[in-house]
Formats: C-alpha cells, structure tokens, sequence
C-alpha cells in the first residue's frame, strides 16, 4: 500500500470518479468527501463495477458549515497526504450567487480545511483552461469587480477566473503547497468513450446527431480543445508526487484537437449524419439572438482562436510516461457513448465536479 493518503472533494463528479479510481489503482488510500450517503454508494458502484477495489473511505461534507461540517483533528484525517478540489458546479445559466457559492466559497473553504491537515503535502485545485493563471493579489475580489466580470463573461466563467485567484491567494497566505490544474473541455475515457455529463460541446455534439445544428461555429482558428477523462485523472494523480508542480499552474489539453469545424464535420461524418455546409464566424455568433442559434450565450466566450501554455504540463507528463491517447480516436468512441447513453446523460446537464 502507498503511504500516500488522498482526500478527494468532488468525488463523485465526471473526473472525480476517475480520479478515485486511477488513485486506487496506483494503491493509494482514498477518502472521498461526498455530500450524502447515496452519492457515495453510487460512486463505490461505479468504482466496482470498473476495477477498482483499494483502500475507500468516505466523509460527508456540508460547504455551507464551519470546517466544512467536519473536525479537521480527526484521526480520520490525521493521515491525509494530499487534498484534491474538484467540488463546484459546471453549468450555465447560473445565478451570480449561486455560481459564486458553488465554485468560490467551496473552493475556499477546501483550502482553509486542508491547512488544518497535519500530515498534508500538496494541495491540487481543479481550475480551468481558459480561467487558470490569475493574479492573486487582488483578492478579496470587490462588489463591483465581481459583477462586471461575471456579467461579462456568465456567472459560471467568472466565479472559475474568481475561484482560481482565491484560492492560489489562500493557499499561499495559509503556507499551503499547492498545484493548480487547468484541463480543457474534459471528454470520455479515451478506451471507451464513457463520460458522466452532457454540458458544453456534448451538447453540441448531440444536436449535430439530431440534426438541430444549423451551422458549424467558428473558422478554421476557433480552437475548442478537449482532454480525455483517463488522461486527466493520471495527470492529476501525478501531480502530488513531483515537487516541482509546488505553487505551479499546468495547463492539461491536447494540442492535437482540431479546430472546431473540422472536429465537429468529422463526427459528423462518423456519426453518419448530416454536417452543416454553412459556418458562423464565432463573433457574427455572440450578435445573433439566442432564439436564433439555439447557443447559451455563456458558452459563446469559448470559441476563441486562443491557444495555451501546455509545454510544461507536457514535460511533466512525458516524463513519467504519460501520453496523449490519439485524440480523434478518442472525440469518436466520446461520440458514440454520448448519442447510445443520451437519455440517461441529459438528467446530468448540470454536472457536479
């Protein structure tokens, strides 16, 4: 058994559980925090039914309670190595204050509890590509910063950009070890394509099978990029046991994704679908009325023709034997899972992490 000890928030979300499950492969011992008893039966399930039998524990956590609803002296956690964050809430449409209570206070809160751990080592945040690397020295964030920003962008990818200066300004006033991981669109497992969400570019995918996509977003820059769930929760798994990852951010994405008309025409050819021939450039698109593209306008920020500083998380990864898996590959066994599980994927639009 590893003498690493993980205690994992979100534990339960679409890259929670394959966390869990790659952390218990690799033997090290797991308490998920988890919000009810269900939840976790649910996630012990899933877990047996995919392989994993290691050390499992778990914890019920309230984020609206001191110390989270639990006493952080506890034995349960005198041997907690390493924090892992991926509580919070993915999805649009959200209100400023539900959004900032989901992805900010949860994101704090994780990080004061995890100063109180004594035997801890690192804590490894779940940020984001398009929100990770903030200045934390503006924080605390004021009124009036947090509602232009939130206005701007939608309440989910403002409370993300807020969440990533809290808690790396947190962290570093508490002395806490910390790694901030920023993923791009997370897709299926890379062997099979399974995946726990429908949100973002699944939804996009499925209205492409459906027929309901009236063109396709964006040109031949709009980068869109994606990273399976299985590489993810390796890299993440990896993180607590490089000590140059310490106070580091890492941006973990697959620079092979095709731009995003190109990715989109070639499911829709393996889907054996119809492809829209007319593309809406990204910006003629954050004009158009929403009744008329059928798009959340929060979700219109991410067709950008960005790209990001992935050759860190690269070296990283490589170094220890971590490889991308062929990234079409992956979009199409994603793509096939979504379209055979859709009705059961839709009730979980709203994702928790």
């Amino acid at each position: 058994m590893s003498s690493r000890h993980a205690l994992v928030f979100g534990a339960t979300g679409h890259i929670g559980k394959w966390l869990v499950r790659e952390l218990l492969m690799q033997d090290v011992t797991v308490t998920a925090a988890v919000r009810t008893e269900r939840s976790f039966q649910t996630l012990a399930d899933w877990l047996a039914e995919h392989g994993a039998d290691g050390s499992l524990t778990h914890v019920l956590v309230d984020f609206s309670r001191e110390n989270l609803g639990q006493d952080p002296a506890s034995s349960v956690f005198s041997t907690v190595t390493e924090v892992h964050n991926l509580a919070g809430a993915f999805a649009f449409g959200m209100t400023a204050e539900t959004a900032y209570a989901a992805n900010v206070s949860s994101a704090e809160g994780v990080v004061r509890f995890a100063a109180k751990l004594p035997a801890l080592t690192r804590l490894v945040h779940l940020s984001g590509y398009r929100v990770g690397g903030q200045d934390p020295s503006g924080v605390p964030w004021s009124e009036s910063r947090r509602a232009k920003l939130y206005h701007r962008l939608g309440a989910y990818e403002g409370s993300k950009v807020e969440a990533d200066a809290v808690v790396q300004a947190t962290a570093a006033s508490l002395g806490i070890p910390f790694t901030m991981v920023n993923p791009a669109t997370v897709i299926g497992d890379s062997v099979n394509g399974e995946s726990g969400q429908v949100v973002g570019l699944a939804t996009t995918v499925l209205d492409l099978f459906h027929g309901q996509l009236p063109a396709l977003p964006g040109n031949d820059r709009t980068f869109l990029p994606v990273v399976t769930a299985d590489y993810l929760a390796s890299f993440m798994a990896l993180i607590p046991t490089r000590p140059e990852a310490e106070n580091a951010s890492y941006w973990v994405l697959d620079e092979a994704t095709p731009p995003l008309p190109q990715l989109l025409a070639m499911l829709g050819q393996h889907l054996n679908v119809k492809v829209p021939r007319l593309r809406i450039p990204s910006g003629l698109l954050r004009k158009l009325p929403a009744k008329l593209t059928g798009a959340d306008p929060e979700t219109l920020t991410f067709l950008s023709e960005d790209r990001y500083p992935t050759t860190a998380a690269l070296a990283l990864a490589e170094a220890s034997g971590l490889h991308h898996p062929p990234v079409e590959v992956a979009l199409k066994r994603w793509a096939d899972y979504l379209v055979a599980a859709e009705p059961a994927a839709r009730e979980g639009r709203v994702a928790s992490m």
